[in-house]
């Protein structure tokens, strides 16, 4: 797969099937538009393209963007991409110029001079250029103009896609890991940077990677004790581990934290991202009368946690 990040610097595409889109989370839903995509390109002979933008639309155009949740960062969303077998992903800035575009101007300036497009697959709802005045007619309108085919998305798909990105966020939330998970069609990962902490993990013999998430905007599970694969900053494999996210009540309780235990690992990664894979929840936070009593249970997390991902 191709990454273009500059409109200007685009290649000439062969007969290209364009779909466009936020595609935030590329869960199963998804994945059947995603196949459209590809199929009718090697169908034609053609190229695939997916147009996504960056930063998310609603920034610009919203001014509710404290609400903004994303399953995937960019860089998250590429790794996904990469496996569903399209030729190009173009990321376009999503600034205030590009969303005052008239819809006509969207057609004109925007889709046929840079992607000359065979195809276009889109849904029935989609709206585009200033005040979202663009819709799906206004593209059928204009296709024997200007050439390109114009295919729909049923509407059952377009309503499952938006039902399952609302219920993976909610299940995230309520640290429903499984569920969340089933509806991706992949573990819910993320990548945190290696923070200095306050290092009682390693008094208690276990000790974690305090992980910061970089990106504001991605959203992180409920609290609770979880199962998860762990892959170092150039590493190749990944290891198996335990995490806790919430507020340490047994320890001091003053501020949410991001923890991984990884299992038979002891190099220092401070100041590198390690990426998490989420596979099951174990436990929720509980505040313990002692540190002794924290530590079996930590050494009950890390069995359960080892027999679940021996078995994943």
């Amino acid at each position: 797969m191709q990454v273009h990040n500059a409109l200007n610097q685009l290649p000439a595409f062969k007969k290209a099937v364009i779909t466009i889109g936020t595609f935030d989370g590329v869960h199963n839903g998804h994945k059947q538009v995603l196949h459209a995509l590809t199929s009718t390109a090697q169908s034609l002979g053609g190229e695939s393209v997916l147009i996504t933008f960056d930063p998310h639309p609603r920034k610009i155009v919203s001014s509710a963007i404290l609400g903004i949740r994303l399953l995937n960062t960019l860089e998250e969303k590429k790794q996904l991409l990469e496996k569903e077998g399209i030729d190009h992903l173009v990321v376009v800035p999503f600034t205030e110029k590009f969303a005052n575009l008239s819809a006509t101007e969207y057609i004109e300036e925007f889709l046929v001079a840079h992607f000359n497009p065979h195809t276009i697959i889109i849904g029935h709802d989609h709206q585009f250029g200033r005040n979202r005045q663009g819709d799906y007619a206004l593209l059928a309108e204009k296709a024997l103009q200007y050439g390109y085919a114009l295919k729909e998305i049923p509407r059952q798909l377009l309503e499952d896609i938006t039902i399952s990105s609302t219920k993976i966020r909610e299940h995230l939330s309520r640290a429903d890991i499984t569920a969340a998970n089933k509806l991706l069609g992949y573990p819910f990962f993320f990548s945190g940077r290696v923070v200095h902490g306050n290092k009682i993990g390693r008094t208690l013999g276990y000790p974690t990677a305090n992980l910061k998430i970089e990106d504001s905007e991605k959203i992180v599970p409920g609290n609770g004790i979880y199962a998860v694969f762990a892959k170092p900053e150039g590493a190749n494999h990944l290891y198996k581990g335990m995490m806790s996210i919430g507020l340490r009540p047994t320890v001091d309780g003053k501020s949410r934290v991001i923890e991984v235990n990884i299992f038979e690992f002891d190099q220092e990664i401070y100041d590198q991202l390690l990426e998490v894979h989420m596979i099951a929840y174990l436990r929720e936070e509980k505040k313990y009368d002692s540190l002794q009593g924290l530590i079996e249970q930590l050494g009950k997390d890390k069995q359960n946690s080892l027999h679940i991902l021996q078995h994943y």
